[in-house]
C-alpha cells in the first residue's frame, strides 16, 4: 500500500511543477479570432501584456481589475490588454459567444481572441481553467510576472496593478 501512495505522489509532483508560474517564459500561441480564423497572440516580447484567459460562464469574475486597468489609460505603444475566451469549458454555443465578442471589441476597441480546444491552456500549462478567469501579466522579456487563476481580491488587484506600473517605468 505504501508503494501505491509513493507512486501516486511521485506522479503528482511533476504535474504540479509543470503549471505556469511567475518567472516562466511564454511564447505566442495560435488560437482563433472572433470570426474563428487563426490568430496569434500579439505583442509578446514587444509590450507589457495583461492577458485574461476567461471561461465565458464567469466572464465578470475579474471585471473590476479590467476596469481599473482601462482607467489607467496606459501608453498603447508600451502596454496591451488581451482577452482570450476559453470556449472549450463553456456550455454556451461558440457562435453566440463570438457574436458577443465582436460587439465588445467594437464597443471597447479591444482585442478578444478565442481558444476552442485548450490550445493556450495546454501550451502555457495553465491548469484547471473551468469556471475561472485567469489573469496573467507578461513583461517585455516574455516572462510571467503575475499569475492568478480565479477571482482576484482587492490585495491581488493592487499587487497586479503595481506590477504593471513597475514594468512600464
Amino acid at each position: 500500500m505504501r508503494r501505491y501512495w509513493l507512486g501516486a505522489i511521485l506522479i503528482l509532483i511533476p504535474a504540479a511543477a509543470m503549471a505556469l508560474g511567475v518567472g516562466d517564459t511564454v511564447s505566442s500561441v495560435q488560437v482563433r479570432d472572433a470570426n474563428n480564423n487563426p490568430a496569434w497572440i500579439p505583442d509578446i516580447g514587444g509590450k507589457v501584456l495583461s492577458l485574461f484567459y476567461t471561461d465565458p460562464d464567469v466572464k465578470d469574475q475579474n471585471e473590476k481589475f479590467r476596469e481599473e486597468l482601462k482607467a489607467e489609460n496606459f501608453d498603447k505603444n508600451k502596454y496591451r490588454g488581451i482577452g482570450v475566451a476559453n470556449l472549450k469549458d463553456t456550455w454556451k454555443p461558440n457562435f453566440i459567444i463570438r457574436k458577443i465578442i465582436r460587439g465588445k471589441m467594437e464597443k471597447f476597441k479591444s482585442l478578444i481572441l478565442t481558444d476552442t480546444d485548450h490550445t493556450l491552456k495546454n501550451k502555457w500549462n495553465l491548469g484547471d481553467c473551468n469556471e475561472k478567469d485567469v489573469v496573467i501579466i507578461i513583461g517585455k522579456d516574455k516572462k510571467v510576472k503575475y499569475f492568478k487563476p480565479g477571482p482576484m481580491s482587492e490585495a491581488d488587484r493592487k499587487k497586479a496593478m503595481q506590477i504593471v506600473k513597475d514594468l512600464l517605468k
